[in-house]
């Protein structure tokens, strides 16, 4: 049910894309640190959501369906942002570019092999980048402004948050052709099914 804890937990992260939007147009220190906070709850209820869904045995449809669709709003939000704002240098933009095509890949992927009833399982790397990326974009939103705000003036946060991003954008590629690569064996596998069954389309188009 979407009412369920760990359906709401998705559907929070959606929620907080609006505050988020709000607080980094605002601008400021606080603001900055506020819209850091608000991200990093929004990317640890990723973990909860799935840990309690399987816990409780409350895993369905809905949240299978909505899950990554939340992720990737939050995600693909925050780099908007980061660009947007002017939060990102020149070479910032490669590995959010990166990332973002990245996840329009994998999506295609799964949309398509849904269609073959074939699952495209996460693995620990791809949990390892997520963790990455979350960090490097929570970090981005604070940036420097929030850091001085909180007396850590000396401390390079949009370097350090730079860095993360490119260590994700490294695992993205790994990852993403790694997916890719599972993707076009099932590809490949459909294909032949089809070239050995050739009436098998076109019996299902006459009437």
């Amino acid at each position: 049910m979407p009412t369920d804890l760990p359906n709401l937990l998705t559907l929070s992260r959606i929620a907080a894309i609006p505050v988020l939007v709000a607080l980094s147009v605002i601008g400021g220190p606080w603001t900055d640190l506020a819209a850091c906070v608000v991200f990093s709850a929004a990317a640890i209820t990723d973990y909860f959501d799935g840990k309690l869904a399987r816990e409780r045995q409350q895993i369905t449809a809905f949240g299978r369906m909505l899950d990554p669709i939340a992720d990737k709003l939050l995600v693909g939000a925050a780099l908007m942002l980061l660009a947007g704002m002017d939060r990102l240098s020149g070479l910032g933009l490669v590995p959010a570019i990166i990332i973002l095509l990245r996840e329009i890949l994998v999506s295609g992927l799964r949309e398509y092999l849904a269609g073959l009833a074939v699952g495209l399982p996460v693995t620990k790397l791809a949990k390892w980048k997520t963790g990455f990326q979350m960090g490097a974009l929570g970090t981005l939103l604070a940036g420097d402004t929030a850091a001085g705000a909180i007396g850590l003036s000396f401390l390079p946060v949009s370097m350090i948050g730079e860095a993360m991003l490119w260590t994700a954008a490294v695992l993205t590629l790994v990852t993403g052709w790694d997916y890719l690569r599972a993707g076009l064996r099932h590809v490949g596998v459909a294909g032949s099914g089809a070239a050995a069954n050739p009436g098998r389309e076109s019996g299902a188009a006459r009437p």
